[in-house]
């Protein structure tokens, strides 16, 4: 349970700060004995709370765009539901093959965030974010299917896995609308909470979560957030996501050769 804590704790600062923070408590879970499948489910329970923290904190950005979230946050809360009934009906063995390729697509997903962010930097705010019903009918329209599809399978991955997703859903929501990147962000915020929360109802009613263990780990991801949010002035995110970069592709390249020797993960 310390070492377990340990790492939640770490994980809910970079998350706060750099975003990646599954990618220190999966393989923490995976290296204390629990199965990988049931490491990544407790992963994600114990950091939702986190994304309802972020959700909160940009409110003000989401009211403004009611038409927007009120299309796209059913839709993936029934992504991320979607992609945990997909996890709990994966073969142990099969998920133990796509590890490493879920890792090394998350360290790829972060190592673009700084990237996207300074391209989404330069928008102006969009003509369609606010609520109402003709916003609503255009989001729904047929032509508006380009948009809705990705966001739905953004958030079946959200479910299944869910590292990185975050930096996904934003380059998505940057492609489907022109404006800001505070406003993006927020709403990017509120469909990781949605997809999370969907995946964690599903997660609740079907696997075997240890709901202790799940409470400690969230308590300590949610006190990490806090003293990451106190660090952000004296840590360069920059710097931290390169290192969970290399993080992340080292702990590919060391499931990949758990793989090719035939021990399991």
């Amino acid at each position: 349970m310390v070492i377990a804590a340990a790492a939640a704790l770490a994980a809910g600062m970079l998350n706060a700060l750099a975003g990646g923070g599954t990618l220190l408590l999966y393989p923490a879970l995976v290296a204390l004995g629990l199965p990988p499948i049931a490491a990544n489910f407790h992963c994600s329970v114990s950091l939702c709370p986190g994304y309802l923290g972020a959700a909160l904190a940009q409110r003000r950005a989401l009211a403004e765009q009611r038409a927007r979230w009120q299309v796209l946050v059913p839709i993936a809360f029934v992504g991320g539901a979607s992609g945990a009934l997909l996890l709990l009906r994966t073969h142990a063995h099969a998920f133990e093959q796509l590890v490493p390729w879920l890792i090394l697509l998350a360290s790829l997903s972060l190592a673009t965030q700084d990237l996207l962010a300074a391209r989404l930097a330069t928008r102006g705010a969009g003509g369609d974010a606010h609520g109402g019903p003709d916003q609503v009918r255009r989001l729904l329209a047929p032509g508006r299917f380009h948009v809705l599809l990705p966001i739905l399978l953004a958030a079946v991955y959200a479910g299944y896995f869910g590292a990185g997703v975050s930096v996904l859903l934003l380059a998505l929501l940057g492609l489907a609308f022109d404006d800001t990147f505070t406003r993006l962000n927020a709403l990017k915020q509120a469909l990781g909470l949605a997809a999370t929360a969907g995946a964690v109802s599903v997660f609740a009613l079907r696997a075997s979560v240890n709901w202790p263990l799940v409470a400690g780990l969230a308590a300590c991801a949610l006190l990490g957030g806090f003293l990451g949010g106190r660090l952000a002035t004296r840590v360069r995110p920059a710097s931290l996501r390169r290192i969970v970069v290399v993080l992340g592709v080292a702990l590919a390249a060391y499931y990949f050769s758990r793989l090719h020797s035939g021990a399991p993960s």
